[in-house]
């Protein structure tokens, strides 16, 4: 086995990638040979399996950004959807008694 503190940066990084792709290729034929082992012995009880594989990433919902329902009398730029802690300007026009509902969009 290399001395690895003998070897360069770039030479550590090769090593970790050559060993990560060889750790997954192993990984995979494991993974292969025990779904064969598991669909043998579900066959030879007259049974079937759908396995589905782990490795696919969970397609995520696109968050979509929500429309903008008050707006900031002072500064039109700054606006709030209406969700989540109220921005500071919207704290502080509410705690001065005014209603959140002057500062819609229409």
């Amino acid at each position: 086995m290399t001395d690895l503190n003998k070897l360069s940066e770039a030479e550590l990084q090769a090593v970790i990638e050559t060993a990560e792709k060889a750790l997954k290729e192993r990984q995979s034929s494991k993974r292969k040979e025990v779904i064969a082992q598991i669909k043998e012995l579900a066959a030879s009880i007259g049974a079937t399996v759908d396995i589905h594989e782990g490795d696919k990433k969970a397609e995520k919902k696109s968050s979509s950004k929500v429309a903008a329902r008050y707006r900031n009398p002072a500064d039109a730029s700054q606006t709030w959807s209406g969700r989540g802690l109220a921005p500071k300007w919207m704290q502080a026009l509410t705690a001065s008694g005014r209603d959140k509902s002057e500062f819609e969009i229409k």
